[in-house]
């Protein structure tokens, strides 16, 4: 009995050093990476500014200022942020996530604190109880031009040369003869590859003859178009996939099958379109609830994102979820050049 105790007391005590271990590296290692980050973001305006011959504003700088010109704005209050006044462009009025532009960092709270305490010393009149983020002001007015870090391999653009203005979609099945319809959404950082190199191949025959297959890549992923004037909203993906699948495909009643992201888009398909939906099938659906009071965005987003170096999966998320520049160079080292990575990876593994 007494060594059961020690063993339990040995657990806790070494797992409350743990984590005061992973808490105290973890503060000193994303305090760099808040310092990184903030120096990256100088580097690229210099260097967009040097390539490009202008910069774009980045989603690290929200900027609180009333924007008198342009048709185009996003403001934020109490946690919630709507795109208003919308007139040039085919995006309506709807939410946006804060977490897009607000994403607190010690180097960046530090100059706000420095900056507020500067502006005491000055007269200001408040002239607005909105924020204004000038990286959506800017997205919005389309002044966006294609950055010099994207990758220009054919595969990549291969939709640039079509002017369809449509999502991939890859169909297998009979066309006139199917009984039903399947649609198949992919999640994020994925295609519909991982449908139709997976599941499509195991398929049976009586299947592929009874169903068809519609394997869709999502607005910005895969072979679909990615255009740099697009928000990626709930409701851009809802309505390209209409487009492009229900429309193109004169799908009237169909199943779903979606994995990961692919279930938020299948949930706001099933919502619109009650009525046609046979079945749904949703696999590894993210789901987090939240306690009452708490800002849900911003919840969420320390939840999948801790800012934590272990484990290592909370690490990577923490990185591409509170990092915009030091995810633009990983992407700049790995996405840009994924054809010399592919290339050694066939190497090293004898094109397996």
């Amino acid at each position: 009995m007494d060594v059961k105790l020690n063993t339990v007391r040995l657990v806790r005590v070494l797992s409350l050093a743990g984590e005061i271990l992973n808490n105290a590296v973890s503060f000193a290692v994303f305090c760099v990476l808040d310092f990184v980050d903030f120096i990256l973001c100088f580097v690229y305006k210099v260097v967009d500014f040097w390539i490009e011959s202008q910069w774009k504003p980045c989603y690290c700088s929200s900027a609180k200022q009333r924007i008198i010109e342009g048709d185009n704005i996003l403001v934020s209050e109490e946690c919630e942020s709507k795109i208003v006044c919308l007139r040039s462009t085919n995006l309506q009025v709807e939410d946006i996530s804060d977490t897009l532009y607000s994403r607190p960092s010690i180097v960046a709270q530090l100059s706000k604190f420095i900056i507020n305490d500067l502006n005491k010393t000055k007269k200001t009149t408040v002239t607005s109880t909105f924020t204004i983020d000038s990286t959506i002001v800017e997205v919005l007015r389309r002044n966006v031009v294609p950055r010099w870090s994207d990758c220009d391999c054919k595969i990549c653009n291969s939709w640039t040369s079509s002017r369809k203005d449509t999502l991939f979609v890859k169909a297998e099945g009979p066309k006139d003869k199917a009984r039903e319809d399947v649609l198949f959404i992919h999640g994020f950082i994925s295609s519909s590859v991982f449908w139709t190199e997976t599941l499509f191949p195991n398929f049976s025959t009586t299947v592929k003859s009874t169903y068809r297959l519609l394997a869709v890549d999502i607005l910005g992923f895969g072979r679909s178009p990615k255009p740099t004037d697009s928000l990626y909203t709930l409701r851009e993906h809802v309505e390209m996939i209409e487009k492009s699948v229900l429309e193109a495909f004169q799908v009237k009643s169909f199943h779903i099958v979606a994995h990961s992201l692919g279930c938020i888009l299948a949930l706001a398909i099933a919502a619109k379109h009650p009525g046609s939906i046979k079945s749904l099938t949703l696999l590894a659906p993210p789901y987090f609830p939240v306690p009452k009071g708490e800002p849900a965005t911003q919840y969420i987003m320390r939840r999948i994102a801790p800012r934590r170096v272990w484990p290592v999966m909370a690490f990577g998320a923490s990185v591409a979820c509170w990092y915009e520049h030091i995810s633009r160079t990983i992407c700049l080292v790995v996405c840009k050049n994924h054809r010399l990575w592919e290339f050694i990876t066939k190497f090293i593994t004898r094109n397996r």
